[in-house]
């Protein structure tokens, strides 16, 4: 399953504001070792790297297409670097002192208990920041399972869309953070996001949720579920006088393990 740069960063302003709303809980004055989990396109790591530029910031991301994006941030930024790896294989080191981690865990199944084994790895004093959708029961989600679950889709798109464990709640990831001996901060946002354009809810899900429905499917079929499930988001999210209103929730925590 391939990630498309450019259709995830076309809703750029929505999709960078919860990484500063989550960076800017994180208090570490001057860090020496950062990591960005599932770092995209880079962009984003990049501003980690501008505020700690005394320490060494390192992306992490499993997508070819997305860090062929990166190249540009590494040549203005000396202290920045990416690398191609599974995240879900990844274990802080004794030098880690920030982890960042933002709208990527929800694609990985189980990071619930990797999570808890990050925290007990990581040293005292050291920072870890998440934020995952929380938008799971929204009208884009339902419809877009609803969907595959009918009778026209259903045998081709049996187990693709993954939905009771993709994420946690608020409370679910504080107390796994207390539980691995850390002061810990939790919360939600529900972004009220102004689209603009013909059926833009449709233009954002193809940048992330819908990507494993179009994988799976052949060309021809891809069309046909989008244009059923295009219908449905019409009339779930109709256009106003200034655009399209596309509520969005976000899961946000930051840890820091106590010295």
């Amino acid at each position: 399953m391939k990630w498309d740069p450019a259709k995830y960063v076309q809703f750029g302003d929505y999709r960078d504001r919860p990484y500063f709303d989550l960076t800017a809980r994180i208090h570490a004055d001057a860090p020496r070792h950062v990591v960005d989990l599932g770092c995209g396109p880079g962009n984003l790591t990049a501003t980690l790297a501008e505020r700690w530029s005394e320490a060494e910031v390192t992306g992490l991301d499993s997508s070819a297409e997305m860090l062929a994006q990166s190249a540009a941030h590494t040549r203005r930024l000396p202290n920045l670097s990416f690398g191609r790896a599974d995240i879900a294989g990844w274990m802080p080191t004794d030098e880690t002192d920030v982890v960042v981690t933002n709208a990527a865990l929800q694609w990985v199944p189980g990071h619930r208990d990797m999570l808890a084994r990050w925290l007990a790895a990581l040293k005292p004093g050291a920072w870890f920041a998440l934020q995952v959708p929380g938008n799971f029961n929204a009208p884009s989600h339902t419809l877009m399972r609803g969907l595959a679950e009918s009778t026209a889709w259903a045998d081709r798109l049996a187990g693709v869309l993954r939905h009771a464990d993709v994420a946690g709640e608020p409370d679910d990831y504080l107390e796994i953070m207390l539980d691995a001996g850390c002061d810990a901060d939790a919360w939600e946002t529900t972004y009220y996001q102004l689209l603009p354009g013909e059926n833009p809810v449709l233009e954002w899900v193809r940048g992330t949720g819908l990507r494993p429905v179009l994988a799976a499917l052949s060309a021809p079929d891809a069309r046909d579920f989008e244009a059923e499930y295009s219908a449905r988001l019409a009339e779930a999210y109709p256009a106003g006088p200034h655009g399209t209103v596309f509520p969005f929730r976000r899961i946000f925590a930051v840890a820091r393990k106590r010295e």
